[in-house]
This record gives C-alpha cells, structure tokens and sequence, in this order.
C-alpha cells in the first residue's frame, strides 16, 4: 500500500504529513516522539492504512514542518494538528501518540474533546512537579556540542545507542537523520518537561489503551501513574519493544493499536 505525503497551509507555515490508506475510512493520526518525524511510522503507516485512514503528521518545527517562530510547547503542537484535521476536513479522529507525541495526544485529547474518539498513549510519561523537578537536574537527553571534525555525530548516535536495539543501525541511522533537521534539537524534551499534564488529564474522557514498551526504562515506569489518572485506560505489553517502538517492532505496535480500535463501540 503506498504512501502518499503532502503538506497544509496552517498558522506556522506548512506542516508536512504522510497518509496512507481510503480516505473514506475513519481516520487515525500518529504522533511521534521528539526529535523524530512522521518517518517514525513508515513501516506502521501501511499497516495502519490497510484498516483506516492513517496519517502521520511531522510536528510544528520537526521533519519537513515550519514552526512559525512561535516558541515551542506542548499546547502549540496539539493545536497545530487540530488545525491539520480541519485542514483535511476530518471532524474526529482516534490519535496514537508515542513518547513525546503521548504527550501531545493528551493535550489534544483535553483542549478539543469532540475531535477525538481515542487515545493510544505508547511509551508515554506523566508530566507532573516531580517530574519536571527530576528532568531539571538531568543532562540534556540529545544536546551534542558541535564541533569542526564532525565526532557529535558520534556523540548523537551514542547517546542514544542503549535505548535501541543491538543489530537495527538502521533505527539509529533515522533518529540521527531526524535529529540534525531539528534547529534545536532538545526543545521537544523541554516541552514535556514543562507541561503541566496533572492539570490537564483530568479532562480526559475518551477510552485509552496505553502502550508499554518492556524495555523502555524511561516510559515503562509511567504507566502507574497514567492508568491512575485515566481509570477508563488498558495496559498492553509489548514485549522486548524499546524507545524506538513503532519502527523497532512495527507488526506488534499496529497490531496493538487495531486491535484497540476494532473493539470500540
């Protein structure tokens, strides 16, 4: 099933998004984690596209979409796709959200609830005070120095290598890719870190089925506190799935997700 890619005229400038499948079905659209793109999805999107009508959006400032100049947030980036469903005239939409792009989803999710019927929030974290006092004292997650003989590209791909798995440099080699089109490359991390989400989840209704990824030490330990606070919410496994989930095991990771999606009312 090909994939086609377009952009939107929005209030940022053009967004950048790649969709797949009928456009009369209902509608899905992927979020992903910073600083990666709608790339993160390539192998999902067919999958996804052989049920429904599947979209993977690059957000305002990553891939392939402008930012606008407008400073970055995770408020800013859920309007911008509530601006990218009007744009393509879908009126509700289920929304996959991964790491950071759970984040987003959220937000979506609580400032426009008549445009979302779901949530699948994959390796996602809760961003409450203690999370953001932790984040704080933490190094940056990607930030390299740049330097003349080019060994921060080195410096990018370590800093990520034992999140991933070991024989995918093909993971690592498209992380990279999305991170040096990035003009800085940790604002993503700084909008979660800075996103209130213990004001926000509350207003969140819809039915969700959150993701966990076994060895992702960074979402897994979320899930606790997400369920918590979204009682409606289920837990899947994925076994052995990492940071980079949705390229890493893309069957598993849209097999979840249909599943989720065909058992709604």
């Amino acid at each position: 099933m090909s994939i086609r890619r377009a952009f939107a005229d929005l209030s940022v400038g053009q967004v950048h998004y790649a969709t797949c499948g009928d456009p009369a079905s209902p509608a899905v659209l992927l979020l992903h984690q910073s600083p990666r793109s709608w790339t993160e999805y390539r192998a999902v999107l067919p999958l996804i596209g052989a049920h429904r009508r599947a979209i993977a959006m690059d957000t305002a400032g990553f891939g392939d979409s402008a930012d606008g100049g407008v400073p970055a947030s995770i408020e800013q980036w859920a309007s911008v796709a509530r601006e990218l469903l009007d744009a393509l005239n879908i009126t509700q939409v289920d929304v996959v959200g991964h790491h950071t792009g759970g984040v987003v989803a959220v937000e979506l999710a609580a400032a426009f609830p008549e445009r979302v019927r779901s949530l699948v929030l994959s390796s996602t974290p809760y961003t409450d005070e203690p999370f953001r006092k932790a984040r704080a004292q933490r190094p940056p997650i990607d930030e390299v120095a740049p330097s003349e003989d080019g060994t921060h590209l080195a410096a990018l791909w370590q800093k990520r290598q034992g999140f991933y798995p070991p024989g995918r440099p093909d993971l690592l080699e498209a992380f990279v890719l999305d991170a040096l089109k990035v003009e800085r490359v940790e604002e993503g991390h700084r909008a979660v870190a800075s996103y209130r989400m213990e004001e926000r989840i509350g207003r969140v209704v819809q039915p969700v089925l959150i993701v966990r990824a076994t060895e992702d030490p960074f979402a897994s330990p979320h899930v606790a506190e997400l369920q918590h606070h979204l009682p409606q919410a289920r837990i899947v496994d994925i076994e052995g799935g990492m940071v980079p989930l949705p390229d890493q095991m893309p069957e598993a990771f849209a097999s979840v997700v249909l599943d989720f999606l065909e058992a709604l009312p």
